[in-house]
This record gives structure tokens, C-alpha cells and sequence, in this order.
């Protein structure tokens, strides 16, 4: 079953039209959702992007678009699906009305939420070799639009199809001034010593819900220190360690950047801690 619009419908009857602003101008956002035993994990942090993106685009929010009236529609469509009990992966998809053309003829939105069964509950550890390179064929532009979940990911698109056809499991991006600024798939960590950085969301990184969660715990963490810094290409080789964090698998060690290798102990350690924070909710 999938949600659109509040309407419960068979994913063979799910349909929009061949005029809709996403596809036609990818005027659109999204947010993926983690939800653990009927527990959509980091909720208010995922509405409040959600929000913040739809203003950022000029879409106009529904009045009954509560955080409550959000959730309930999220659980219903894991109920319909019987996955209240199961790991889920959520996309909640908001996309503006019909009609016009670059400038379109309403503000108004509408929505789509699909469900898709996750393997765990909880975030494991991937420690299986985890290769990476610079994709340097386009730039991720620092700005606002950058920080948002948008359907324009053409870069991201790109970039995986660049590290499927070399062998490497994911890329890292770069922006117009050739600073690291996030992988295709998540936020980018460097760890030197007792020292983590990730990139300021100004340079255009994704304003990630599970990056700032790790902000979060790691700043509790009395052995650690992190701060939001630009990374230059250069730093990447020097460092001790390398990850990536998004809300689906939580925190990746990278294993092999060029002919550096890397460790993992720092991103285990604050995997454990995310996973407890996760479960408290």
C-alpha cells in the first residue's frame, strides 16, 4: 500500500500525473525515515527539516501539516502494510500542484509516503571493505539549496554510477571551491587523534538528521572533540579515520581512500553511542 495524498491505495493503482513538478522540474523534497517497532526514530528533528525545506522551496504547508497529523499517516501506511513490528524504511515525498511551468500557477502541495522493509532494528556495524574516491566530474554548490533534501540529485546520480563502473563503494563530493563537502549517500566525518570534523552545512552539505545527532553525542563524549570546519581533499590521506553517517545505516567506515587505509575504532564507538539514542528516542 502507499499513501497518497491521505488515501490508501494498492502500489499497482499508485499513480501522478505526467505533469507533476517533480518529475517535470524536480520541484520537490523528500525525507527518509527510520522506524523501529512502530517508533519513527528522530521524528521532530525530520518534521522540522521537512518544514524547513518546504519554505526554502516557497511551497505553501498545509494548516494540518502537525507533527502529529504527519506521524499517524506515516503508522497508518506501516499498519495497512503489517509492518508496525518490523525495521522500515520511510519516504515521505512533498511535491508542488500541477500546472504552470517554470513559475507554477500555485504554491499548494501534495504527498506521497511509501514503505520498504530494512533488514535490522537497529544500526550493526559494517566492517567489509569500503572503498572510496573523489568524484570530480561535478560539484555540489555551496548554498542553502545544497543543505536540503531535494529530487534534483543529478550529482549524487552521477557519482554512483561513476563508483559502480570503478569498483569503489561510494564517492565523496566536492564543491565549487574543491572543498570535501559529503558523500553521495551521507554526511562525511574525519577523525585525527581525539579530533573529529564534518563539514559546515554553508559549504553545502546536507543538513543530515543522523550528522546531527553525532554532533550531539559526540560533544557529551569527554574523550572526543568535533567541530564543523571546510576539509580539504589533502586532509582526507592524513587522516586516522574516515565515515559516513546517514539515518538508514547510521555510521560507514570507510576502509580505503586512494592508498590509505583506515581504521574504525572512533566510528564504532559512535555507533554505539547513536544506536543508545536511537533507542531513547
Amino acid at each position: 500500500m502507499i499513501n497518497i495524498n491521505g488515501n490508501l491505495v494498492e502500489d499497482k493503482d499508485a499513480t501522478i500525473s505526467v505533469f507533476n513538478r517533480g518529475l517535470a522540474y524536480g520541484d520537490s523534497v523528500f525525507e527518509t525515515l527510520r522506524v523501529i517497532n512502530g517508533k519513527i526514530i528522530f521524528w521532530e528533528d525530520h518534521y522540522f527539516r521537512l518544514m524547513s525545506s518546504m519554505r526554502i522551496m516557497r511551497m505553501e504547508i498545509p494548516a494540518n501539516f502537525s507533527p502529529e497529523f504527519l506521524e499517524e499517516e506515516i503508522l497508518d501506511l506501516l499498519k495497512a502494510n503489517e509492518l508496525t513490528n518490523s525495521p522500515t524504511r520511510i519516504r515521505f515525498t512533498v511535491f508542488r500542484k500541477s500546472g504552470g511551468f517554470y513559475r507554477p500557477d500555485t504554491l499548494d502541495i501534495e504527498y506521497i509516503i511509501t514503505s520498504e522493509t530494512l533488514a535490522d532494528p537497529f544500526y550493526l556495524l559494517n566492517e567489509e571493505p569500503y572503498e572510496v574516491e573523489l568524484f570530480k566530474d561535478h560539484y555540489v554548490t555551496s548554498g542553502l539549496l545544497s543543505t536540503i533534501k531535494s529530487n534534483n540529485r543529478a550529482v549524487n546520480v552521477l557519482g554512483s554510477i561513476f563508483a559502480k563502473e570503478n569498483d569503489y563503494q561510494n564517492c565523496l563530493l566536492i564543491n565549487e571551491k574543491k572543498q570535501v563537502v559529503e558523500a553521495l549517500n551521507g554526511n562525511i566525518f574525519i577523525v585525527n587523534g581525539n579530533k573529529i570534523k564534518t563539514p559546515p552545512l554553508q559549504d553545502g552539505a546536507l543538513n543530515g538528521i543522523s550528522r546531527k545527532q553525532i554532533l550531539s553525542v559526540v560533544k557529551k563524549m569527554m574523550d572526543l572533540e568535533i567541530e564543523e570546519t571546510s576539509i580539504s581533499p589533502f586532509e582526507l590521506q592524513k587522516a586516522d579515520e574516515l565515515f559516513i553517517s546517514n539515518v538508514i545505516v547510521g555510521v560507514q567506515p570507510i576502509s580505503k581512500y586512494r592508498k590509505k587505509e583506515y581504521n574504525n575504532t572512533v566510528g564504532k564507538e559512535v555507533l554505539t553511542k547513536l544506536n543508545v539514542k536511537a533507542r531513547l528516542g
